[in-house]
């Protein structure tokens, strides 16, 4: 065995064996040199009964090196001869995690032979462990007994390859899994969590950046300020800090330019990551997650966002994030690395004790390579094998009890010295007083009992519904051409409608033609509001970033949008209602015009009540589009206008009375036909459409002569035999007047509104379960 390992591990010298040689580059380990060095040897009783890892190495302290290292450690010793100890600083914040486990049901993708399910060699011995049972539900360990902690002034990084638990212990340590299915415990200063608390002292940045892209950088973090920081706090304070925020990303070069999409040039991938992440620390939290905020990033983009995770850290604020693969230079400014595989600890350490820990374990990390690229790829061999990474795995409990017992080894004296080390913690509400007090949570308060009070919201909800209105208004007017490709396609289609009925005169065949044009022209109301279906969509992630952690109200959100959206609507209904009114020929004059363009602006109002609701129900814009389109045509079947309500069968009479497009067809042709005077049927025009109606005037005349001989009752070539309310009865449009089914229908776009913010408030709670 390794001298190392021998002098520091007595209790695997058991077995002696020769030092293994020193790994090559290009080499694969054997299995049983791996296995020599931790698996073969047997840990005494009471070294494996801390199975938790409750023994942290984290509760040491820390390695000294050059630069930060020393000085956000807080304490640190000089080893040798005469060693001393530097007394620690009270550390307002400490999180701690223990023993954090997280399982879900593990996908059944195939069956190999003889009927056992496939299965990667990696997961072998976790699925094992986590489903002895052949019978009972398969179960994959995502977490499976993580601990350590992160102090203030400090970054912890958690690494590993893809799919070794990285995001979901970001989201354990972030309240962002349900606690009934975590198991283990989170802690802030010896206090347990509370999702209120969290939420108030804590920030959590996604992967992907989720923001308006027409909004300059300071109108974004602007915006985030109103959100974030309390209305107490004056707008000049609020404008100051903003300022202060573009400084410390680096964004002062960029401040006056648009985020940008794919169709607008705007800033940087590096300058967005940044801006994304000032969105989140707008109210200074104390408590930063971020998930890979390097990923997609070049190496100086990369260090860049790290330099400003540092200078954030320096601040007083705890920051932790996951971290793909690190260079270098980012792997200097970490204070704390725990690498997973497979939801197990293989290293938790300060990133300088990486060589020294691999040199232990007897895979030394050659001096030109990087520390994180030697240890991901040590990683990948050991999990190519069966044994996974189980090897690597004990090492580290050992590791970490061996820690956790030195300080007692090396005398009184030392380990008096050791305790002076330990930092002091207050009690969490200590803490956040004296960091409200020191400028952290920005407040508007004055007072320090009001400042340490937390809200759950910053601002009331009239203030959240203004600025949500402002901003989606600018983002709005910066793309014109969403709202203008919109309005040609009304006035195309009104256009159509006109030039196709034009003018149409009251007879049997424009009674018809009238009923027609008003089913085609409701319809085209709803199916025009189907482009309102990505617009939630787009914003549903930055939706979710910035009610998860309370930046305002899902009311709040609802109301703006409705808002946002309506003047829109009135133009559109405008529009339509000159391009057809006059020309098909309606009736009514001025005030069948007003209502004509009401019960327009009325079904633009439900339709796009509708397509919004789906919008937060469905997450996906062709399956959404898809939906919307059905129903729609489902709505139209049952409006009564191919199929009167009278004739609609008594079982699907129920979507007759749920069909949007009924109230407006059935208000507009009230509008139309229910008015005093008007005639469509007179005399020999009861013909048309009829075998007769190729008859010769004087046939019909005569035919008409002994009709009303018959029924004593004179009809003429001018009697008026069908009036405007007759058709409304041959239709079955006699249930409601205009103005109830105008009401009706404005009642439904309120009715989806309502129904959106519930979608909001159930689809909105990202916990895993």
């Amino acid at each position: 065995m390794a001298p190392a390992v021998q002098d520091r591990l007595p209790f695997l010298a058991s077995t002696p064996a020769p030092p293994p040689p020193v790994r090559e580059r290009g080499r694969n380990p054997s299995l049983a040199e791996m296995l020599r060095l931790v698996g073969a040897a047997t840990v005494d009783p009471a070294a494996a009964a801390d199975d938790d890892g409750s023994a942290s190495v984290f509760s040491l302290p820390l390695p000294t090196t050059p630069g930060h290292d020393a000085v956000a450690g807080g304490a640190g010793a000089v080893n040798g001869a005469g060693a001393t100890a530097i007394i620690g600083r009270t550390v307002h914040f400490r999180l701690a995690f223990s023993s954090l486990t997280y399982s879900v049901r593990a996908k059944q993708r195939g069956r190999g032979p003889a009927g056992l399910p496939l299965q990667r060699r990696s997961d072998r011995v976790t699925a094992a462990a986590a489903a002895p049972d052949a019978h009972a539900p398969r179960t994959r360990a995502l977490l499976d007994g993580v601990s350590g902690e992160a102090r203030e002034g400090e970054i912890l990084a958690v690494m590993g390859a893809s799919g070794s638990g990285k995001s979901t212990l970001i989201d354990a340590l972030a309240n962002r899994i349900s606690r009934d299915a975590l198991k283990g415990a989170v802690t802030l200063n010896g206090e347990p969590l509370t999702g209120t608390v969290l939420k108030s002292i804590s920030a959590y940045v996604m992967q992907d950046d989720l923001l308006f892209p027409m909004l300059t950088v300071t109108e974004t973090l602007s915006f985030a300020a109103e959100f974030r920081l309390p209305r107490a706090l004056s707008p000049a304070k609020k404008r100051a800090r903003v300022q202060a925020l573009i400084d410390q990303l680096g964004l002062r070069d960029a401040a006056n330019t648009i985020i940008g999409d794919e169709g607008h040039r705007g800033v940087s991938g590096g300058e967005r990551r940044r801006v994304s992440i000032g969105t989140d620390i707008i109210h200074d939290p104390i408590l930063l997650f971020l998930d890979e905020p390097t990923s997609g990033l070049d190496s100086t983009s990369a260090f860049m966002v790290v330099k400003v995770l540092r200078r954030i850290a320096e601040s007083g604020s705890i920051v932790i994030t996951s971290i793909h693969q690190p260079s270098q230079r980012i792997l200097g400014l970490l204070d704390r690395l725990i690498l997973l595989s497979g939801g197990r600890t293989v290293f938790s350490g300060p990133p300088s004790a990486l060589p020294s820990y691999f040199a232990e374990f007897g895979f030394p990390v050659p001096d030109d390579e990087n520390r994180a690229e030697f240890a991901l790829d040590l990683i990948r061999e050991f999990e190519s094998l069966p044994t996974g990474t189980k090897p690597l795995v004990d090492f580290h409990r050992a590791w970490q009890q061996m820690h956790a017992r030195s300080p007692g080894q090396q005398g009184s004296a030392a380990a008096d010295q050791s305790s002076l080390v330990a930092p002091t913690t207050m009690s969490l509400k200590e803490a956040v007083s004296a960091s409200i007090s020191r400028g952290k949570l920005v407040s508007g308060s004055d007072v320090a009992g009001e400042a340490a009070s937390v809200h759950t919201y910053a601002n009331p909800f009239w203030v959240e519904m203004k600025v949500l209105t402002k901003r989606s208004a600018i983002n709005t007017r910066r793309m014109p051409e969403l709202f203008l490709i919109r309005l040609a396609a009304v006035v195309v289609t009104g256009a159509i409608l006109a030039t196709v009925f034009f003018k149409l005169d009251q007879s049997p065949k424009g009674a018809q033609e009238r009923l027609g044009f008003f089913a085609f022209a409701m319809s085209t109301m709803f199916y025009t509001c189907a482009d309102a279906l990505p617009v939630f969509l787009n914003e549903r992630y930055v939706f979710l970033r910035e009610t998860a952690y309370g930046a305002y109200r899902r009311a709040s959100y609802v109301l703006s949008n409705a808002i946002v959206s309506f003047p829109a609507l009135v133009v559109l209904s405008l529009a339509f209602a000159f391009t057809t009114f006059f020309a098909v020929g309606l009736a009514g004059g001025v005030p069948g015009f007003a209502f004509y363009t009401l019960a327009i602006l009325a079904s633009f109002w439900a339709g796009s009540g509708f397509v919004t609701f789906l919008s937060g129900v469905i997450p996906h814009v062709m399956i959404g589009y898809t939906v919307v389109v059905a129903i729609l045509a489902y709505f139209l079947l049952f409006s009564g206008f191919f199929i009167n309500r009278d004739r609609i069968p008594a079982y699907w009479i129920w979507f007759h009375y749920l069909s949007l497009i009924k109230y407006p067809f059935e208000g507009v042709l009230q509008n139309e036909f229910a008015r005093s005077g008007e005639c469509f049927v007179r005399g020999a025009q009861i013909f048309d459409n009829s075998p007769l109606a190729v008859l010769p005037d004087a046939v019909k005349a005569r035919v008409l002569a002994s009709i009303s001989s018959a029924l004593g009752v004179g009809i003429s070539a001018d009697t008026c035999v069908v009036t405007g309310r007759g058709v409304l009865h041959e239709v079955a449009v006699t249930q409601l007047g205009k103005w109830e089914c105008l009401l009706v229908t404005m009642a439904w776009g309120f009715l989806f509104r309502i129904l959106f913010y519930f979608s909001l408030v159930l689809g909105s709670k990202n916990k895993r379960r």
